[in-house]
């Protein structure tokens, strides 16, 4: 008699998120992947995002842009925050669309009081957050810790208060 194979299991695997420093641009491309295909499996409610231009952060990539599609439910909020998004629209094809198609889901802000050099590059939810402390050398540094969270989101709350809403879903006219 043949050996029965047992079903297969679901994989309940939670995706792993970056914990401690990164350096460089391959690392931080691979920091922002992960949280976005944690965020889509344990389904993070609020999001922020910010950056000034977004120009280095790989948001037309599929394996970014899938997950947020997963993660796109009713009752869930990513905010994006930059000084403007000229950048997002030219090299963020795929990111632009998928905004464009959950518009009612996403909050574009944009805050041009606060210098480039100067802008947070971070992501926050409310168990992890990132943050790039040297924007030239695409170095920084994730986790959970609490203080670090805490200190991102009121550094990112200040930002967002001296913003205004930016970069529409569509654009209208005559």
């Amino acid at each position: 008699m043949p050996a029965q194979t047992p079903p297969a299991q679901p994989n309940t695997e939670l995706p792993a998120l970056w914990d401690g420093r990164f350096h460089g641009p391959g690392e931080f491309a691979e920091v922002i992947r992960q949280a976005f295909k944690a965020a889509a499996v344990q389904g993070w409610r609020d999001i922020i995002m910010s950056d000034a231009t977004f120009e280095s952060w790989p948001l037309g990539e599929r394996a970014v842009v899938q997950p947020l599609q997963d993660w796109a439910k009713t009752g869930r909020t990513l905010t994006v925050l930059a000084r403007n998004y000229d950048e997002v629209s030219r090299r963020h094809p795929r990111f632009v669309t998928w905004r464009r198609t959950w518009a009612h889901l996403v909050v574009c802000r944009a805050n041009s009081y606060v210098a480039n050099d100067d802008f947070p590059s971070a992501v926050w939810s409310a168990g992890w957050a990132c943050q790039r402390l040297d924007l030239v050398r695409s170095t920084g540094i994730a986790g959970t810790e609490p203080a670090r969270r805490i200190a991102i989101k009121e550094r990112l709350n200040e930002c967002l208060r001296r913003s205004a809403a930016s970069f529409p879903a569509t654009t209208l006219g005559l």
